[in-house]
């Protein structure tokens, strides 16, 4: 599990002053890519190599609304690590004593090459995405 954290700023937020709901996706994938380099890697260097990881289904739960320069906590882990895919689980809350559940969800990534086909995760990959050891 990897914790992120961000500000809401004012672009985020509807008429009623509240997160628009498609933003939680965009918190999402901000916290995606802070796990990737929590654990040494990037979506970048994966780029590169010629996989992609594109979003095949995605849901939210809304619990409680986000407003304007709330202090967000996105707590990512890995649920799932299959041949070809990944499936990461997410839970959002509102910084502060007691932290407030926002929303909880969920992301399913296809594994695909250059071409767009489904490819195998690479070794390097899940290495990444597994658990740390205890030492």
């Amino acid at each position: 599990m990897v914790e992120a954290r961000l500000r809401v700023i004012y672009g985020d937020t509807d008429q009623m002053g509240v997160v628009y709901y498609a933003n939680y996706f965009r918190y999402f994938e901000f916290a995606r890519s802070e796990f990737f380099r929590s654990r040494g890697g990037s979506y970048a260097d994966m780029e590169r190599s010629g996989l992609q990881l594109p979003v095949a289904e995605a849901s939210c739960q809304y619990k409680s609304p986000a407003r304007y320069d709330d202090l967000i906590v996105i707590r990512v882990t890995v649920d799932e690590l299959r041949r070809a895919s990944i499936v990461f689980t997410y839970e959002l809350f509102r910084d502060g004593e007691p932290r407030t559940l926002l929303c909880t969800g969920r992301t399913l990534h296809a594994c695909v090459g250059r071409d767009g086909k489904p490819t195998r995760l690479p070794d390097s990959v899940v290495r990444l995405m597994k658990p740390s050891e205890p030492t």
